[in-house]
């Protein structure tokens, strides 16, 4: 942990000539090979969501008793990535670490574009999708409400809390640097645009002074969600009577399996846009170190988290519960069972050494097992407990058909594609923490300087 947090060398210019050159200046040739390839994949999450709507859900592999596939898997394992993101952005800040700086920011915008692409797949899964809206208690003059004790509702309304929530925090948080986008800004459109989003933001002591009220205060909402919006989704399991996910485990289970592939897919981002833009100095070693222990330790807990659910699975007596074990490891699904147990416990122990959390190519290498892992384990879960049911007459297996899996590959697309829109038209790492935190470096923390916080000079 003595690796320091930003590159020394560094000036306040050098910082908002660096990371505003990448917004204000011409295109590189990758990001358009890149974005290409993503706005590709788009077309063809529209080609499979046009021919669903036009079809119904019988395109997908669904059946009886198999009745969530591939939809309510994606579902959760897109609203697990966006986990870390408020993680490193609302707790990290409230707990004052500043390693968090040159990440945030990007990360925020992870968390956006993956509650983005989570929230479609309840959406298409309904079967008549143009009635999402009756999941919202409008007031309805047939008298027809939602059944409030259903979590599928809950389940609306935590995402729409942890969506609204974290785009007001990713937004309130890159007001100054948009602010500093409109007056280096040369081309009249791109003033106008950024004009508009910093919403006359001046910088003076007034708009200072506001700003961080409105962000810590937003970091304080944000950081209950990280535990309550997965504990919710996990709820869509746990309540039911399905041999398998009838367990009080499942809460702190999802949230620790949420926060796991968050860090994985943070790493996944990080490490490319590090060397690609060349941002070394920034994103130091010391940041990546840091995720990978913290992607171990979250990684710990969900490998406890596979223990206890099988050990009380043992304990409880349960015949139902002891063959959905005996069944997931020894089954018709039984390779994806141990296929995620290598990809989620065996391998990430490499992050223990040293050398493995030095070697950049290793952790991202790792970051993506770990994804795919994750990924493996909400299939496990959702489709072999649903194929094996009390009945033996009403047992059934799953298989993807080419639908959904142009479904979820177009769902990558369509989170990589607003990412690479996000790196080329906004600021990827914050500019005015940047510089606060070459101000702390320079003269000592907030803490150590004489009078209010209010006079604090600002870089």
């Amino acid at each position: 942990m003595s690796a320091p947090v930003l590159a020394p060398g560094h000036t306040f210019g050098s910082i908002t000539d660096k990371i505003s050159s990448i917004v204000l200046r011409g295109t590189p040739r990758g990001w358009y090979f890149g974005f290409a390839i993503a706005f590709l994949l788009v077309m063809v999450l529209f080609a499979a969501v046009t021919w669903l709507l036009v079809q119904g859900v019988g395109i997908w592999g669904v059946n009886v008793p198999v009745a969530w596939g591939f939809a309510i898997v994606n579902f959760v394992w897109w609203i697990g990535i966006g986990h870390a993101g408020t993680l490193i952005s609302a707790i990290l800040l409230l707990l004052r670490q500043q390693w968090r700086t040159s990440i945030n920011r990007f990360a925020e915008a992870m968390t956006l574009f993956a509650v983005a692409c989570a929230a479609m797949f309840p959406i298409l899964h309904l079967g008549r999708p143009w009635f999402f809206y009756w999941l919202i208690p409008y007031p309805s003059v047939t008298g027809m409400w939602p059944q409030f004790r259903s979590p599928l509702i809950w389940d609306f309304f935590a995402i729409a809390t942890y969506g609204a929530v974290s785009l007001l925090f990713w937004y309130i948080g890159m007001i100054p640097d948009l602010a500093t986008l409109r007056d280096r800004a040369t081309r009249p459109l791109a003033q106008m645009f950024y004009g508009l989003l910093s919403m006359g933001w001046r910088g003076d002591a007034r708009h200072w002074a506001r700003f961080e009220r409105a962000y810590f205060l937003l970091a304080a909402l944000a950081t209950p969600l990280v535990v309550s919006v997965h504990s919710v989704v996990s709820m869509d399991f746990a309540v039911t009577v399905v041999p398998g996910w009838h367990s009080t485990i499942f809460p702190p289970y999802f949230v620790a399996g949420a926060l796991y592939s968050g860090f994985a897919m943070v790493l996944t981002i990080a490490i490319p846009l590090r060397k690609f833009y060349h941002l070394e100095d920034f994103v130091t070693m010391r940041h990546l170190n840091n995720m990978a222990r913290l992607m171990l330790a979250s990684g710990l807990v969900v490998a406890y988290g596979y223990v206890m659910e099988n050990f009380m699975a043992w304990y409880s007596g349960g015949i139902f519960e002891q063959y959905t074990m005996s069944n997931r490891a020894f089954g018709t699904y039984a390779p994806w069972f141990w296929v995620l147990l290598a990809f989620n416990v065996a391998i990430p122990q490499l992050l223990w050494l040293r050398r493995v959390r030095a070697n950049i190519l290793l952790l991202f290498v790792i970051s993506l097992i770990i994804n795919t892992g994750m990924w493996i384990e909400r299939f496990v879960i959702v489709v072999q407990s649903l194929s094996r049911d009390f009945l033996p007459s009403a047992w059934g297996l799953y298989s993807p058909t080419i639908w959904d899996i142009a479904t979820f590959a177009g769902s990558i697309g369509l989170f990589f594609a607003l990412m690479f829109l996000f790196i080329r038209f906004l600021p990827m790492i914050s500019i005015s923490e940047m510089r606060e935190l070459l101000a702390e470096q320079v003269t000592g923390p907030k803490s150590q300087v004489t009078g209010p916080k209010s006079q604090v000079p600002r870089p």
